[in-house]
């Protein structure tokens, strides 16, 4: 029974997302994705151009992750609240991450690939929505100029932490490390 199309997309995206942080993105072909579905080359073809188009689909699932976050900064309101609310999008931010760590790890991973979908118009147009989403809270100055470098500084370090967590910190548990990174960034927001 043929599955919704919508939902073979899905499994394709998930299959190569798998392989692709297996073995990196220029040594997995079309064919070994097809392989590990049971489908034919032709019906990946159905559903998407390139291997490139993959990646595309793949990155574009964490422009809908910073999204998220920024229609939850919207939600928040004024930008006093925006900051009083920073901890809590923070603890949002460290799940999310965890929830889509492979995601992560795939631009982590395969950096040089991405390069083949820069120019891609849909890629430009939703990052630099993103971009300039974000640059209106931070450059906000209603948010005094330490906190908004505190915040900026909350992302970075919840990145390299849990990103860098099994290089960095060997075979200790990432929940762990989670929870010490949400710890250390509340502390960089007192009262809040």
């Amino acid at each position: 029974m043929a599955q919704p199309r919508g939902q073979m997309r899905n499994r394709i995206l998930d299959v190569a997302l798998e392989l692709f942080n297996e073995q990196g993105y220029d040594k997995t072909s079309l064919r070994e994705i097809a392989e590990r579905l049971g489908v034919t080359k032709a019906a990946l073809y159905y559903h998407f151009k390139s291997k490139s188009d993959i990646l595309l689909e793949l990155h574009l699932r964490l422009h809908e992750l910073g999204r998220g976050a920024l229609d939850e900064i919207d939600r928040v309101g004024a930008e006093k609240d925006a900051l009083n609310a920073w901890p809590a999008l923070i603890d949002r931010f460290v799940d999310d991450l965890l929830a889509n760590r492979d995601l992560f790890l795939l631009h982590q991973r395969n950096q040089a690939a991405f390069h083949e979908i820069v120019d891609d118009e849909r890629h430009q147009a939703e990052n630099e929505d993103i971009e300039e989403r974000f640059r209106h809270v931070m450059a906000n100055p209603a948010i005094p100029l330490a906190d908004r470098v505190r915040m900026t500084c909350s992302i970075g370090a919840v990145m390299v932490a849990l990103m860098g967590a099994d290089a960095l910190f060997g075979d200790e548990p990432t929940e762990r490390i989670a929870e010490l990174v949400r710890s250390t960034v509340h502390e960089l927001f007192p009262g809040k």
